[in-house]
């Protein structure tokens, strides 16, 4: 049986077959705490996760000594603007805010259609990049940015915030985990089911075998089957106000945890933060592709008829 992969706020302790060999990174101990620049990369800046990283940076982790030194968005006009109000600097070419930063987090968290481009402008700096959920529109686009950071030997990570709740927490301490169900709404499936299957990946493992949606657009049940007939079941409610939960069944029960949202964008820039430090990617890549695989197979039609592989 598989444990639980993850502790609440265990961000470093995972290493992956698929960490990259690179250089020792910019943000070690070494470094003085005031040096410790990051750079936002956009579609446009005036978003909700500039603007909760921004103020977690600011506010709950300032003593970590990491800032925002530099920003710039393909919407050049209101990402200035956004910048200006906050007090960042903004650079018009790439090269010029690769100077004055040590590391990126490519956001656009509502268009992952432009991740592929943004992260072609970025990886080849070889520094540390988090990129925003969702990581791409599909997996082969996902894998390609996989490979772009391994040719430039360059960490990459991402994640959805669910990853880093107290659903992770509660799962670490019941024991092997045999059954999970998650809930969450948003405003569309193909912007939100991200979350729920986080929250479900993020303690069963990346070892799915298959998937079978059911539903319709606004009520979809996805049925997920694991190695050594584990079984999950996600079920993403747009346009509703379904809190985000999951149930817990071990061999001995199940629980039922609600996600305490409130601190889930500061955990979430915690995890960032140790990445940076260490230059190494605390999320398991096989999990962020797994992701990306059982996505592509809720959109096929025909896992309304059946189990598709995995």
């Amino acid at each position: 049986m598989t444990t639980p992969r993850r502790t609440f706020l265990r961000h470093a302790a995972l290493a992956t077959t698929t960490l990259l060999a690179v250089s020792p990174s910019l943000f070690g101990a070494e470094r003085p705490a005031g040096r410790r620049r990051i750079g936002f990369v956009d579609l446009n800046l005036d978003n909700y996760h500039a603007n909760v990283f921004l103020q977690a940076l600011r506010g709950p982790l300032k003593d970590r000594g990491f800032t925002v030194a530099g920003c710039t968005g393909t919407a050049t006009d209101a990402s200035r603007a956004w910048a200006e109000k906050n007090g960042i600097p903004y650079f018009d070419a790439d090269a010029r805010l690769n100077e004055a930063v040590d590391g990126f987090m490519i956001l656009a968290p509502s268009n992952p259609e432009v991740h592929m481009a943004l992260c072609e402008r970025i990886l080849s700096f070889g520094k540390p990049c988090c990129v925003d959920k969702t990581f791409a529109p599909d997996a082969a686009t996902a894998r390609r940015i996989f490979a772009l950071a391994d040719q430039h030997r360059t960490p990459v990570q991402t994640t959805s915030a669910l990853r880093y709740t107290n659903v992770q927490e509660a799962a670490a301490g019941a024991g092997p985990v045999e059954h999970m169900i998650t809930w969450g709404g948003g405003g569309s499936f193909d912007e939100y089911a991200i979350h729920p299957l986080e929250l479900l990946i993020s303690v069963m493992g990346p070892e799915a075998t298959g998937l079978m949606r059911r539903g319709t657009a606004e009520r979809t049940q996805l049925l997920i089957n694991f190695s050594e007939d584990r079984t999950g079941v996600v079920n993403v409610y747009p346009k509703s106000q379904t809190a985000f939960a999951a149930s817990i069944t071990t061999r001995e029960a199940t629980r039922h945890v609600e996600v305490d949202v409130s601190k889930i964008f500061v955990n979430n820039m915690a995890a960032v933060l140790d990445f940076f430090a260490s230059g190494q990617p605390n999320v398991d890549r096989r999990e962020s592709m797994v992701l990306m695989e059982l996505l592509d197979a809720a959109r096929n039609r025909r896992a309304m008829e059946g189990f598709l592989p995995v």
